[in-house]
């Protein structure tokens, strides 16, 4: 409880100081900001401002775990083939050959939306497909994703075709800005085509795996009390938990997009993604479909698990080691001015800027402990919870429809936004949100809507100075 009540006094110093009223009328907060927030990740904060800061091992992984932290980053990046050799299980269809080809650097590779405008032909596509009935319901022949890839010889589940409609608005003192709006068709089904009146289709691009480690070692009591406190009707915010059930126990989701899992789904993602089977998810993805009994014609086996528990734990472990990126520009004066329009925004009551993990630290899918994570404070910029993000119909507002856990369609869980400010030189651009239709922090913001409308607003009507500050800052993440 210590540890909460440190956090909560925090909360309460920023609730209780001076405010002014943005030309909405609404009180915005004018505080002190605090301050030390440079060390990330306590002992696992690393110091570097390049393409490689996302991917390098935090100072204490050292000895039998630098060695295994070696192996998992090997296989993390390994490039998979059809083969039933060491490079082998890929397939029969997948979305993508290796984690690091949708994770380059441990980043998020670039977004087809942008690159290639919907399936690429060269063996990945950097996002996931998810589709349901408009009731919930998965598709038989299908699953929960839509795999856009296929080895030699089998077709492809289908692919998306993207396109893009593009509207300009303007801020209040007449500066410009436009929003994307993605829509997303799915064409050259491998079964029968599905009527879209029945269809919800929603595209994710990778998530960044900064700070994997720390969140796995959150406090989840502290975690619980930000949702049971997240409360703050003058801004309209109240944040919540989603619980899910996992390995047969009902467990709070801290991972995703919609923090529907509650481990870094090391597993699933090498089978989902990849068509890798492994102990946790043995059978083949297309299980059922006529790929596998083509498979078999072609002389491919499916019989074999194509990784070991203790490969798969060595991934885990390598995700959970990697260091997070200290800020940088601290003492900028434009970074210090806009991290006070961060506050002023109430960006905070979100993005919370400090949390706690636990003692003992996280625990790896094969029972490895890592002390080292435990008893960190740390400043993920995010709460971890789930947010109303706006109820707009989908292809306009960040509504998706796709229910996970109990977070509905129009829920998002906070995104860190640690290393956020390198992602433009570890990945080579600035794409962001769960589809990357975000293409700069600016249109970023504007995209808020739900719980995230009153700070959007007074976004809105800072001046050009104040908006520019800000962005400014999280340059400095």
């Amino acid at each position: 409880m210590k540890i909460f009540k440190k956090y909560a006094l925090l909360a309460l110093v920023g609730l209780m100081v001076s405010s002014c009223s943005d030309d909405d009328g609404l009180d915005v907060l004018d505080i002190e900001v605090p301050s030390g927030f440079s060390l990330s990740a306590g002992t696992s904060t690393n110091f570097m401002n390049s393409a490689f800061a996302y991917d390098n091992p935090a100072d204490w992984v050292k000895g039998s775990y630098d060695t295994r932290f070696n192996l998992g980053d090997r296989l993390y990046d390994h490039v998979r083939t059809s083969d039933n050799g060491q490079n082998g299980g890929l397939g029969p269809v997948y979305a993508g050959y290796s984690c690091g080809s949708c994770h380059r650097n441990a980043g998020r590779t670039t977004p087809a939306l942008w690159s290639s405008e919907g399936s690429g032909e060269y063996g990945f596509s950097s996002m996931l497909i998810y589709i349901t009935r408009k009731n919930g319901a998965f598709f038989q022949d299908y699953g929960r994703v839509v795999h856009d890839q296929a080895i030699y010889g089998v077709k492809p589940e289908g692919k998306v075709r993207i396109t893009k409609k593009y509207q300009t608005f303007h801020f209040p003192d007449g500066e410009p800005y436009e929003l994307c709006y993605p829509q997303y068709e799915i064409c050259e089904w491998y079964a029968d085509s599905i009527s879209p009146d029945d269809l919800f289709c929603t595209v994710r691009i990778p998530l960044r795996h900064v700070g994997m480690g720390q969140m796995m070692a959150l406090d989840r009591h502290e975690i619980e009390q930000l949702a049971a406190r997240s409360n703050y009707p003058e801004w309209g915010i109240s944040g919540r938990c989603n619980y899910i059930t996992e390995r047969g126990i009902r467990q709070l989701g801290l991972s995703g997009n919609k923090a529907q899992h509650a481990d870094l789904t090391v597993e699933l993602g090498f089978s989902s993604d990849m068509g890798v089977t492994n102990s946790r998810y043995p059978e083949e993805i297309c299980e059922g479909q006529a790929q596998v009994n083509q498979g078999s014609m072609m002389g491919l086996s499916y019989e074999q698990l194509d990784c070991t528990t203790e490969e798969m734990e060595d991934v885990d472990l390598y995700m959970h080691c990697l260091s997070v990126p200290a800020r940088r520009n601290v003492n900028d004066p434009q970074v210090k001015m806009g991290e006070q329009m961060f506050y002023r925004a109430g960006c905070h009551l979100c993005h919370v800027t400090t949390l706690h993990t636990r003692p003992r630290g996280a625990t790896l899918l094969n029972g490895t402990e890592l002390p080292w994570l435990g008893n960190q404070t740390i400043h993920p910029y995010s709460d971890y919870l789930i947010h109303d993000m706006g109820s707009e119909i989908m292809g306009v507002g960040l509504n998706d429809n796709y229910v996970s856990g109990l977070c509905r369609g129009n829920e998002w869980r906070t995104t860190p936004l640690w290393g956020i400010g390198l992602q433009q030189k570890v990945n080579g651009h600035t794409s962001f949100l769960h589809d990357g239709r975000a293409r700069n922090f600016v249109e970023a913001i504007m995209w808020h809507g739900g719980e995230g409308e009153a700070s959007k607003n007074v976004f809105k009507n800072m001046t050009k100075e104040e908006r520019s500050a800000l962005v400014s800052f999280l340059w400095s993440l």
